[in-house]
C-alpha cells in the first residue's frame, strides 16, 4: 500500500483528497505545515501533495529540501499559483506534476496514479552490464561501493538512460517518461538535471561522459564515450 503525505492547511481541500485517495487504497497522511511535514517525511511516504503556500512558510522550502538529501518519494503540487515562473521552478526543482487550484480530487487521484506508474516503470538495466549499482526499491545508486546523492528525478533520468545503454533517448522522450506525456516542459529542464546528475557521477569517481549528448535530439548511457 503505498503512502501518501498530504501537505496542505486548508481542511476541506486536505479531507476532501484524503478521502479519495483512501477510497483507493492507499495510505494517507495529512500535514497541515512545513514543521507537521517534516516530520512525517521521516516515515518515508511514496508521494508528496504538496501545497506551497502554507502558514510557516513556502512549499518551495521542502522541495529544496529532499532534492538537498536526494530522498523522498514522487511530489505533485497543489497550488493556486498559477504564475509560469512557480511552475518550472517546481518542476525544475524535482516535482513530478503541477496542478493548479480549482481542481478535483478525482483529478487529483489520477495524477497520483499516473506518477506512481511512471515510477515503477522504469528498469535498469542489468547490473552486470553498468559500472555502478543501483537498487530500484531502495531508490539508491553506489560507485564503487559508496552511495551517491541523487534526487528523484535525476535518480528516474539514470534509471531511463541505463534502462537500454547506448540508446538515444530524445528530450521529449525522457519528459514523457519522467513527467509524463505532453507534460509542459522545456527542454532545458531535462538539460539542467542532466547536467547536476553528470556532475555528482564525477565527483563521486565515475566519468561524467557515461552520459553522452547527441546534439540536436537528447542523451544516451554510453561507456564508450570519451567526451560529451
Amino acid at each position: 500500500m503505498e503512502k501518501i503525505l498530504i501537505v496542505e492547511d486548508e481542511p476541506a481541500i486536505a479531507e476532501s483528497v484524503a478521502y479519495a485517495l483512501k477510497r483507493k487504497g492507499f495510505d494517507v497522511q495529512i500535514a497541515p505545515t512545513l514543521g507537521d511535514a517534516r516530520q512525517a517525511m521521516l516515515a518515508a511516504p511514496d508521494l508528496l501533495i504538496l501545497d506551497l503556500m502554507l502558514p510557516d512558510g513556502s512549499g518551495f522550502e521542502l522541495i529544496d529540501e529532499i532534492a538537498a538529501s536526494g530522498r523522498g518519494g514522487s511530489i505533485i503540487v497543489l497550488s493556486s499559483r498559477e504564475d509560469e515562473n512557480d511552475r518550472v521552478r517546481a518542476l525544475e526543482g524535482g516535482a513530478d506534476d503541477y496542478v493548479t487550484k480549482p481542481f478535483s480530487p478525482r483529478e487529483v487521484v489520477a495524477r497520483v496514479g499516473a506518477v506512481l506508474r511512471r515510477s515503477a516503470s522504469l528498469t535498469p538495466a542489468a547490473k552486470s552490464t553498468l559500472p555502478f549499482t543501483i537498487d530500484p526499491d531502495a531508490r539508491k545508486i553506489a560507485f564503487e561501493g559508496h552511495g551517491i546523492d541523487l534526487t528523484r528525478v535525476e535518480f528516474d533520468l539514470l534509471r531511463l538512460l541505463t534502462s537500454e545503454p547506448e540508446k538515444v533517448f530524445s528530450r521529449s522522450a525522457m519528459i514523457d517518461s519522467i513527467w509524463g506525456p505532453g507534460f509542459a516542459l522545456s527542454d532545458r529542464t531535462v538539460d539542467s538535471h542532466i547536467k547536476a546528475l553528470r556532475r555528482k557521477l564525477s565527483e563521486a569517481g565515475g566519468q561524467s561522459d557515461w552520459i553522452e549528448t547527441i546534439r540536436g535530439i537528447g542523451y544516451r548511457f554510453t561507456l564508450n564515450s570519451s567526451s560529451e
